[in-house]
């Protein structure tokens, strides 16, 4: 097995076709799978640490529960998946997931049917900012026929 998708997600996000697509793919390449969760979290403001790490308990409670669930979706049918929680800045905190493990064959954007809206994506979200450092194609989930690619 030497084909790797990534399914990303962001703030608790997760759009059930993505999870579909990501799963036949899988099958499809013979790939394993990992899921990420990225959740924006500033730790610049005034907020004291206590509460930053009791939001940081209860999500990764509330994360931990959803992706055993998910994970289960995969390893029914025989895909070997792993997941991940990464909090922070998520263009930052993608870059360095990447950074971490060997390459990707395919990236699933897996918390809506497309990229966040064209104007929005092209005028600053942050999927705009980390697409182009990108080692595999951005892919959506806009109908079931024919997935959209995404390069730039």
């Amino acid at each position: 097995m030497f084909q790797r998708i990534l399914a990303v997600f962001e703030n608790e996000e997760i759009f059930d076709e993505a999870i579909t697509y990501t799963r036949e793919l899988a099958i499809r390449m013979d790939s394993e799978v990992t899921l990420l969760m990225l959740v924006e979290m500033a730790f610049l403001d005034r907020s004291f640490l206590g509460s930053k790490r009791n939001s940081i308990m209860h999500l990764e409670e509330r994360m931990g529960k959803a992706m055993t669930s998910l994970s289960v979706q995969f390893a029914r049918e025989g895909i070997s998946v792993s997941t991940a929680l990464r909090i922070g800045d998520m263009a930052e905190e993608l870059l360095k997931f990447l950074a971490g493990k060997p390459p990707f064959q395919a990236l699933i954007w897996g918390s809506d049917r497309d990229l966040p809206e064209s104007g929005q994506f092209r005028r600053g979200h942050w999927v705009g900012k980390v697409a182009g450092n990108l080692e595999c194609p951005l892919l959506t989930v806009s109908n079931r026929e024919q997935p959209l690619i995404h390069t730039d």
